[in-house]
C-alpha cells in the first residue's frame, strides 16, 4: 500500500505571516491618512443661514454647488472680522450681494 504525499495545507505559521503583513499594511495606511490634510467636508457645512448681511462687512464669498457632499447650494461668506457665516442663497438680499460681487 502506497502512502500519498501530504498536501501543503496553510498552517499557522503561514497564516500568521499573512495576518502580520495585513496588520503592517493597515498601520502604514492609518499613519499616512492621519497626516493627510482633509481636503473637503463630506457633509453640508451650513446648518443655519442668515437672510442677509451688509456687503461692507464681507471680505469674500465662497459658493459650493450641490454635489455628493451636500444636496443644496451653500453660500459661505468670510467676514472682515474673521468669522464665516452661511447665507441663504434664495434670499433676495443674498442674491443682490452675489450680483454685486460678480460685478466687481
Amino acid at each position: 500500500m502506497a502512502c500519498a504525499a501530504p498536501h501543503a495545507v496553510p498552517g499557522p505559521p503561514r497564516l500568521l505571516r499573512v495576518a502580520l503583513l495585513l496588520l503592517v499594511l493597515l498601520v502604514a495606511t492609518c499613519r499616512r491618512a492621519a497626516g493627510a490634510p482633509v481636503v473637503t467636508e463630506l457633509r453640508c457645512q451650513c446648518l443655519q443661514t442668515l437672510q442677509g448681511i451688509h456687503p461692507k462687512n464681507i471680505r469674500s464669498v465662497n459658493v459650493k454647488f450641490p454635489g455628493p457632499h451636500c444636496a443644496q447650494t451653500e453660500v459661505i461668506a468670510a467676514l472682515k472680522n474673521g468669522q464665516k457665516v452661511c447665507l441663504n442663497p434664495t434670499a433676495p438680499m443674498v442674491q443682490k450681494i452675489m450680483q454685486k460681487m460678480l460685478n466687481r
